[in-house]
C-alpha cells in the first residue's frame, strides 16, 4: 500500500449520481457518500449498501478494494476514483459478482449510512 502524500483525494465526498442508480436510492439509508482516509482506509456507502476500503493512492487518484454489506449480504470488490478538472470525482464501482457503477462524488460533509 502506499503512503497518501499529496494524495489530492483525501476527505470527504458526497455521492451526488450514478449511472445505474436514481438519486433516491443512493440516499436510501442516508446521504451516499465515500471517505478517503490518510491511513490506507476509508468507506463507502449508499443505497442499502456499506463497505470499508483497503486504499493504494496516487497524486489525483486512487485504487481500492472493498468489504462490506448489501441489504445485509456480504459482499466485495474493487474500484478506483480520479479527480476531474471540475474538482468532482469519478468512482468506478465494482462488484465481484461482475456488477458495476459509475459514481460522481463533490467535496463536503457527509451523514453516516443505516
Amino acid at each position: 500500500m502506499s503512503a497518501p502524500t499529496g494524495c489530492e483525494l483525501v476527505g470527504h465526498w458526497r455521492i451526488i449520481e450514478a449511472d445505474i442508480w436514481d438519486r433516491a436510492y443512493l440516499d436510501l439509508c442516508g446521504a451516499a457518500m465515500i471517505v478517503i482516509g490518510t491511513d490506507g482506509r476509508g468507506e463507502i456507502a449508499f443505497g442499502a449498501m456499506q463497505a470499508t476500503l483497503d486504499i493504494e493512492y496516487g497524486p489525483t487518484s486512487i485504487a481500492f478494494t472493498w468489504t462490506g454489506f448489501d441489504e445485509m449480504d456480504e459482499v466485495s470488490g474493487e474500484g478506483n476514483a480520479e479527480l476531474l478538472d471540475d474538482g468532482s470525482i469519478d468512482i468506478e464501482f465494482e462488484y465481484d459478482s461482475g456488477d458495476e457503477a459509475v459514481f460522481k462524488a463533490r467535496r463536503g460533509g457527509f451523514s453516516t449510512a443505516c
